[in-house]
């Protein structure tokens, strides 16, 4: 049975595949990526192609697993370790790197989204809580929320209970008094639930869980906007 959502005061968000797409996203971005290596780093633009740049990024998580929460370190160290193994400039990794990170940021959000922060942020304080390493005032989002916890400046990533307490923390509320909202059952809804926060399970009617059912005492919401009239905001 879900919870009673008449004690929140304050929601928290997951951003990637919550607010926007984020697989074309990073298609788009690596592209760009591949595209500032031709043109400044071309020894390794040519000898890493796509999919050994992919190779490379896991074999740097792989031998640093204490960055798992730190996307932007485990990517521009596979930046900086590739300009090295094929005699381009290593300083290059970190204008190779805002490159990609720039690119990264020019996201396209669901419909929903716009319209359903301003219903929520005109009534609850809202607080992002993210394993990527997106920003809202890259992609325009921050007037609308009071504060965001990353798992990079946290220093662990959902669904460890801590990085939820300290989003509450953020939204100046207790668990029991926030909602959490996400598109994974496990980072975001069990993570919440396990938090002590109330969870709500973004499942898009054309997402590729749809079918799913959610976990025990989550809500189940198609967007934003459906958040927002069963809050009454």
């Amino acid at each position: 049975m879900s919870s009673d959502l008449r004690r929140v005061t304050a929601l928290t968000l997951d951003l990637d595949d919550t607010l926007w797409p984020v697989r074309p996203t990073l298609a788009a971005a690596e592209q760009v990526l591949a595209r500032w290596l031709r043109e400044h780093a071309p020894a390794t633009a040519g000898g890493m192609p796509p999919a050994a740049m992919l190779a490379l990024r896991a074999e740097v998580a792989a031998e640093h697993p204490h960055w798992g929460h730190d996307l932007s370190a485990i990517r521009l160290e596979t930046i900086r370790r590739a300009l090295r193994r094929h005699g381009d400039d290593p300083a290059l990794a970190e204008l190779a790197f805002e490159a990609f990170f720039e690119a990264r940021h020019a996201v396209t959000l669901y419909d929903d989204v716009l319209p359903g922060l301003e219903r929520l942020a005109s009534r609850y304080r809202l607080v992002a809580v993210s394993n990527g390493n997106a920003e809202l005032h890259r992609v325009g989002l921050a007037r609308f929320f009071a504060g965001s916890v990353s798992a990079r400046l946290h220093g662990v990533a959902k669904p460890d209970p801590s990085i939820f307490r300290a989003a509450c923390a953020v939204a100046g509320a207790t668990p029991a008094q926030v909602l959490h909202l996400g598109d994974d059952l496990d980072a975001d809804v069990a993570g919440a639930l396990a938090a002590g926060l109330h969870a709500g399970w973004i499942c898009r009617p054309d997402g590729a869980h749809a079918s799913a059912d959610p976990l025990a005492g989550a809500h189940r919401f198609a967007d934003l906007v459906a958040v927002a009239l069963a809050l009454g905001a």
